[in-house]
C-alpha cells in the first residue's frame, strides 16, 4: 500500500489576514489618553549660574493648602467646595478695590501694548503627602482656570475676543499682563493651619 502524503496548508495568506485583523483592531479600539497637567518648566540653569533668591512681599502670596483628608484652605479660610477656590484666587490676583491684604499691582510697559497694571500675586500651593491625586488635580485645575478667567477678561476688554481666539502676538501680551505664577512647595504635613 502506498503511503499518501498529506498536502501542506498554504500559510502565505495567513500572515496577510493576521495583519488585516491587527490593523482593524488598532483602528476601532480606543486608547486611553494621557491625563496630567500642562506645565512649561523653567529652563535648566547653566553650570556656572548663581542661584537668585527672589524676595516676594508677603502681601502678594496667597497660600493654598490641601490636607491629607483632602480639605482645602485658602490662607486660613477653609474652602468647602473646590469650585469656591477660583473666585477667591481671582479676587486676590485682580484686587479690584486695591485692598492692602490682597496682591499689589505694578505698572509695567508691555511691548506692543504699552503701560499696564500687572498683578504681583503668587499662588503658593502646599499639599500634604497624603493628599489624594484626584483632589490635587482638582485644585490645580481650579487655580489654572482662575488665571485663564482673568486672561479672558483682559483679552475681551482690550482685544474684544477671548484669549484662545487671539493670535500668538496678542496672546503673548495677555500672558505678560496676566502672568500665571503658581509656586508649588514640596509636600509635607499640612494638617495644622
Amino acid at each position: 500500500m502506498a503511503h499518501k502524503k498529506t498536502p501542506a496548508i498554504n500559510g502565505g495568506s495567513m500572515a496577510d489576514i493576521s495583519f488585516l485583523i491587527l490593523v482593524f483592531f488598532l483602528m476601532v479600539s480606543t486608547m486611553d489618553s494621557e491625563k496630567g497637567l500642562q506645565r512649561r518648566l523653567p529652563p535648566m540653569p547653566q553650570q556656572n549660574q548663581k542661584a537668585e533668591n527672589q524676595k516676594v512681599n508677603r502681601r502678594n502670596i496667597i497660600q493654598v493648602k490641601v490636607s491629607a483628608s483632602d480639605h482645602v484652605f485658602a490662607g486660613d479660610e477653609p474652602i468647602e467646595n473646590v469650585s469656591e477656590l477660583g473666585p477667591k484666587v481671582i479676587e486676590f490676583l485682580t484686587n479690584p478695590n486695591n485692598l492692602d491684604n490682597l496682591s499689589e499691582k505694578k505698572t509695567e510697559n508691555i511691548e506692543g501694548f504699552g503701560p499696564c497694571q500687572v498683578s504681583q500675586g503668587v499662588i503658593s500651593l502646599q499639599n500634604d503627602r497624603g493628599t489624594s491625586y484626584k483632589k490635587y488635580i482638582e485644585v490645580q485645575n481650579e487655580l489654572v482656570k482662575a488665571v485663564n478667567t482673568i486672561r479672558d477678561q483682559f483679552a475681551m476688554a482690550n482685544f474684544g475676543k477671548p484669549y484662545e481666539r487671539l493670535d500668538e502676538d496678542k496672546q503673548e501680551i495677555v500672558r505678560k499682563a496676566v502672568p500665571q505664577k503658581i509656586s508649588e512647595a514640596e509636600p509635607k504635613d499640612v494638617k495644622r493651619k
